[in-house]
């Protein structure tokens, strides 16, 4: 279903560290990535999250973020769409990419501020 290489080495985040950056204005220049689906990411998001579905990433992703040097933070509910979607991204070119572990999943188990 997708075509790219599941053993490039994606780095990955903790939810709290996430967290932290967003709390400290780290994140100004970099991108919270939400590769739910649309309906998912009405219900809840991180703040300031955009949404590309895991499904759209291979096509969209150069359109949605043209900066490859930029540094995203991809995420969905549990961590299995934002694996694929972080190694679709790799392999596109882009250079700062993290998984955050466990996704959505974390972010509630830690009790981090959701959006809705």
């Amino acid at each position: 279903m997708y075509d790219v290489n599941m053993s490039d080495n994606i780095s990955q985040i903790d939810a709290r560290d996430v967290y932290r950056k967003i709390q400290a204005g780290d994140l100004r220049d970099s991108v919270l990535l939400d590769v739910r689906t649309p309906g998912e990411f009405l219900r809840e998001r991180i703040k300031d999250s955009i949404n590309l579905p895991v499904d759209d990433v291979q096509v969209k992703a150069q359109d949605i973020l043209p900066d490859k040097d930029k540094t995203i933070y991809v995420y969905c509910m549990s961590g299995s769409r934002s694996a694929i979607a972080a190694q679709i991204l790799k392999s596109l070119g882009y250079k700062n990419v993290f998984d955050i572990i466990s996704g959505i999943m974390a972010w509630r188990v830690y009790k981090l501020p959701l959006e809705k």
